[in-house]
């Protein structure tokens, strides 16, 4: 199932256009935090489909049943672009376990790209909803790798993935590979470069978000 949030929510359009507008852009503060509301929005929707179980509490002036998340997800990001994203679907979902996936594109002489990662760290998914934050889904390589090597730490009960711009192939891809995962996105743009970026896009997320890197 793919969710476009911009069809559904008037606001994330605002935040999607600041996050590709050039002349917002250079405000780093509202870059991460446009790309932490869409997480929000993205973080309250999923929270509609968690298994919920009831529990008692004591108000001040009595006891009373009450339902609540049932069992917590847990929430991982690719670094560093994917930062921002994760912390909006943390502010809601704020007693969720936390996994971090290092990756990047290894560019050669041409260009052209390759996946590579470096690190991850994540506790036991089996079980419990998995939610993956990537801000930009271009051809969904290295979101694949990512969650290949998530699902190494268990089979969780739900797959969410959550991006702010998505390309219809990266959307495509997903889908034949994880056919029972649930797709948030902000906005789907249908084109990619040659080179596999994402036009009209918005440029480097983690770039934007935290200044340009050096190449590697």
């Amino acid at each position: 199932m793919v969710t476009v949030l911009s069809d559904q929510f008037s606001l994330v359009n605002t935040w999607i256009n600041e996050l590709r507008n050039v002349e917002v852009q250079n405000d780093r503060m509202r870059f991460r935090r446009n790309m932490e509301r869409i997480g929000e929005i993205a973080a309250f929707e999923i929270s509609k489909s968690l298994e919920q179980k009831e529990i008692e509490i004591t108000t001040p002036l009595d006891k009373l049943k009450v339902k609540e998340v049932a069992v917590q997800p847990v929430i991982t990001t690719i670094l560093r672009a994917g930062v921002p994203l994760f912390q909006g679907i943390l502010n809601y979902l704020d007693k969720a376990d936390c996994g971090f996936v290092a990756a990047y594109r290894k560019h050669d002489a041409n260009d052209y790209f390759s996946i590579k990662q470096d690190y991850l760290t994540c506790p036991n998914v089996d079980g419990r909803p998995l939610i993956v934050a990537d801000p930009m889904l271009a051809t969904g390589a290295s979101l694949i790798e990512a969650i290949k090597d998530l699902l190494n730490h268990g089979k969780p009960s739900q797959l969410h993935i959550v991006a702010a711009i998505a390309s219809n192939q990266g959307v495509e891809t997903i889908k034949n590979e994880y056919p029972d995962a649930h797709i948030w996105v902000g906005v789907i743009d249908e084109q990619l470069t040659s080179k596999g970026y994402i036009t009209p896009g918005l440029g480097d997320a983690g770039d934007l978000s935290y200044g340009e890197k050096l190449q590697r």
